[in-house]
């Protein structure tokens, strides 16, 4: 394995990028994610915490995921600059150099897991140091080179949050966040299949052993069907545990049939524009179905919007 310092000179990169860029470093749209997920994570616990503990643990939460994702882009920075999709950013731009990557990586990791253990509870800390070490280590030096499935394993990184939020809250992890986890977990392959679909000559120009460029595009695809499949029913046991109520069981049932109609879809459209239309119509869709899964959640929760299902 390579990473960016093998690959980038210092004549390539310029000393103390803007702030902006360093910003950047942090993928602030997996931030918004992840705040989103771990605050879904926190209403549905069983426990109170005040309001200043709940933003500062949310603020040191997302500052975690920016750091791993800091980290990523500093290990990756040789095959993001063969994609067209992460070649502008900023360190195979140009713009910041690789050890300044590292060095901002390291330090907030270290600082938001310090704040958290400080601010809420050190099993919550543990827990986002696990998920730094995890997608910065596990995934990103071994697994996104090394298998196909990468993406499967990987994904428990970005399943973590609501786990976090929950322990936050109770100083435990509970059944509510483990549900929520498994959901993320499982929606996360055929949400990322589909895209790898359509970009499976920039992930083999780059070395990636993504799914499509090694089971095939057509096994690809049948394991998408599967994993949603999968999905649609896991959705729904919130409802069936009681913390999901009406609003969110129509907004599963309604967004899991759409996720296995459209991996169907991809299933029967294999080349040409149809063939990417399929594949970017789930990709887009599935992005809506978890935002609006774990909106329901939190709008039962948070707006007294709850109407029981099951009794």
């Amino acid at each position: 394995m390579t990473s960016a310092t093998n690959t980038l000179s210092p004549a390539v990169a310029s000393v103390g990028g803007d702030v902006p860029d360093y910003f950047a470093l942090l993928k602030p749209r997996v931030m918004v994610l992840v705040i989103f997920t771990a605050l879904v994570g926190m209403s549905v616990s069983h426990g109170h915490v005040s309001p200043a503990i709940g933003a500062i643990s949310l603020f040191a939460i997302a500052v975690g995921a920016g750091a791993s994702g800091c980290l990523n882009m500093w290990w990756d920075a040789d095959i993001d600059a063969v994609m067209t999709r992460t070649s502008s950013r900023p360190i195979p731009a140009g713009k910041i150099t690789s050890s300044e990557a590292l060095g901002f990586g390291l330090f907030l990791s270290v600082a938001s897991v310090m704040v958290l253990g400080l601010a809420a509870n050190w099993l919550s800390a543990a827990l986002l140091a696990f998920t730094i070490v995890f997608y910065a280590v596990i995934y990103s030096m071994w697994l996104k080179r090394a298998t196909a499935q990468n993406i499967v394993i990987g994904g428990a990184a970005g399943a973590l949050p609501p786990v976090i939020g929950q322990a936050v809250v109770t100083g435990q992890v509970g059944i509510e966040s483990l549900v929520l986890f498994a959901i993320i977990f499982i929606w996360t392959p055929p949400h990322f299949w589909a895209l790898a679909l359509i970009k499976a000559g920039e992930y083999a120009r780059a070395g990636i052993p993504m799914m499509p460029n090694v089971a095939g595009p057509d096994s690809t695809r049948r394991q998408i069907v599967w994993y949603s499949l999968f999905l649609a029913p896991l959705g729904l046991v919130p409802v069936a545990l009681g913390f999901g109520g009406l609003l969110y069981a129509v907004v599963g049932t309604v967004g899991g049939v759409g996720m296995v109609a459209l991996s169907v879809r991809v299933l029967k459209n294999k080349t040409g524009e149809a063939e990417k239309k399929a594949a970017m119509g789930l990709f887009g869709f599935s992005i809506l179905y978890l935002f609006a899964l774990f909106s329901a959640l939190l709008a039962e929760q948070s707006l007294g919007l709850f109407r029981a299902v099951v009794a």
